[in-house]
């Protein structure tokens, strides 16, 4: 896998569902006081903005949001069910409150400290499987909220290889309660 450099503002600054499916075959990297970890993601969602009922942007801006409404290819993570953190990519203009949650990423570098941190994991594929088990593995918190995934922090995606549209499912969205028949889940087929 031949990694890029971080991609730019103007990739995010589009729809999130061009963006979720743009994401995947990009590479997540964390530059971790640990060491280097780095994942080819291979599944994604995105949340439209205001008019999605499923989106967190739907209430508008409160402090717990307030990166979601950040300028496109910020970090926006945010605590679930009292015990995960979950890390989006921000997307169209700042203000608008749309993202890509990255949902599960296919482990590269750093894969002795991921299981490290995911003891419970069965085999490498299990390590980042799951947006939680994604921040888990790569040590991502409320630290990383706000951070710009476009250069310059040691949070980054990066360009990676393209994935060919046979090779990608558009499912719904899973996890939710609101809008669950929209098809906003885009993942790299092969990874399954």
């Amino acid at each position: 896998m031949r990694l890029g450099g971080p991609l730019p503002p103007a990739f995010y600054d589009r729809d999130a569902a061009a963006v979720a499916r743009d994401l995947l075959g990009a590479v997540l990297r964390h530059d971790s006081d640990e060491g280097v970890i780095s994942g080819r993601i291979v599944e994604t969602e995105a949340y439209l903005g205001p008019h999605d009922p499923a989106s967190h942007s739907a209430v508008g801006r409160t402090a717990r949001t307030w990166h979601m409404f950040g300028p496109p290819g910020t970090a926006y993570v945010y605590f679930i069910y009292g015990m995960h953190w979950c890390v989006n990519a921000v997307t169209r203009e700042e203000g608008y409150g749309s993202a890509v949650l990255i949902r599960a990423v296919q482990p590269l570098e750093g894969v002795p400290l991921m299981r490290r941190r995911r003891l419970r994991a069965r085999s490498d594929r299990d390590l980042a499987n799951g947006p939680g088990k994604v921040c888990a593995a790569f040590g991502i918190t409320r630290a990383h909220d706000g951070l710009l995934l476009t250069g310059g922090s040691r949070l980054t995606i990066g360009a990676g290889e393209t994935v060919c549209d046979d090779a990608v499912a558009v499912t719904p969205r899973i996890g939710i309660r609101k809008a669950v028949e929209w098809p906003l889940r885009f993942v790299v087929t092969a990874a399954r």
